[in-house]
């Protein structure tokens, strides 16, 4: 039977997304609803040919629904989500809100689906970076226990949303141009610069964004005891994620194990190309709903070929965001 859906943050850069995958997968449903802040009430979005107004977000707006696809900042999430509960409504949460509560399942789909069916009202999209290190990752710590991951994330500015994206195009153009660079949406530059991931530093020294990595991993493979430690910072690319990820495994392994196993791997899509140095790119990835890896080599410094080196893009707003939270409500269905 075709669900009744909602789309919460459907102006935004993730929710402009949802709307394109959901088209591009044909995913059937009943009813759909287009809901957003009081700003964006009443603008006109166009979806499979028909034309829906942009409706204020309320309590009241999932009487009926039974699939809220929300990407509305995590304020909004928690504000919202026991009105989704009580409607009887499932929300998948593309926010931090919940990911790490114990009640919530924490869900990429081809890594851990079994987990949705514990659902009690919310489903929680893991971090983007996560995500895209992970889809990779995982086959290999199926066959072969991953006990330590080194990871360094190149954050695209779609990350930090449309406005960030935007900001980034402006840049450019501004310093071409002679000019200051706007800096609003972004914390600094990013245009021509790298720059510290721009979520909070912790007590630590490491940002957010590099916990939420270290924590939303172990939760995913169901495993406290891997080894992790991340770098995360933001480069100047619009909506594609580049990572450079070290594994230390329990048994040898070699870089011909790695591609073979990654070869049958759903979501993911192997580029490594080493006669002609043709490896993953942004450009590679963008548009794309497969994680792309390559440069798969051994770890020379690990003993006893334990090792093993791979470098990864995959798309921010599709599979690190609104695709993998789409293949979530398909699962629903």
């Amino acid at each position: 039977m075709n669900k009744n859906i909602a789309i919460a943050g459907v102006t935004g850069a993730v929710g402009q997304e949802f709307l394109a995958i959901l088209e591009e997968r044909d995913f059937p449903f009943a009813s759909i609803k287009m809901l957003a802040s009081i700003r964006s009430a009443g603008k006109k979005l166009t979806f499979k040919g028909k034309e829906y107004t942009v409706e204020e977000m309320t309590n009241d707006s999932f009487d009926g629904v039974d699939i809220a696809l929300f990407s509305a900042g995590g304020g909004r999430s928690k504000e919202f989500a026991p009105a989704v509960v009580k409607a009887g409504c499932v929300m998948v949460d593309n926010s931090s809100a919940f990911r790490m509560d114990p009640e919530v399942p924490l869900v990429i789909p081809e890594i851990n689906p079994e987990a949705i069916a514990a659902n009690k009202g919310i489903i929680a999209n893991p971090n983007c970076s996560t995500i895209i290190a992970n889809v990779p990752v995982y086959p290999l710590h199926k066959a072969n226990p991953v006990k330590r991951m080194i990871i360094s994330t190149y954050q695209a500015a779609s990350g930090a949303g449309q406005a960030a994206m935007l900001e980034l195009k402006q840049q450019a153009a501004e310093i071409l141009e002679g000019k200051e660079p706007t800096i609003s949406a972004l914390g600094y530059q990013l245009a021509f610069n790298v720059y510290n991931h721009d979520s909070a530093l912790q007590a630590n020294g490491y940002n957010e964004e590099e916990m939420k990595m270290v924590h939303e991993t172990r939760k995913i493979f169901s495993c406290q005891d891997i080894a992790i430690t991340c770098t995360c910072v933001r480069v100047p690319v619009l909506r594609a994620h580049c990572e450079s990820i070290n594994l230390e495994f329990e048994n040898p392994i070699t870089p011909q194990q790695v591609t073979e196993l990654l070869s049958t791997a759903p979501g993911v899509a192997i580029l490594d190309d080493r006669e002609n140095n043709r490896h993953p790119m942004p450009i590679d990835a963008s548009g794309k709903d497969d994680v792309y890896v390559g440069r798969i080599r051994q770890d020379e410094s690990i003993p006893d070929n334990r090792g093993i080196n791979i470098w990864v893009a995959g798309d921010q707003l599709r599979k690190g965001a609104a695709l993998n939270a789409v293949q979530i409500a398909e699962k629903l269905l």
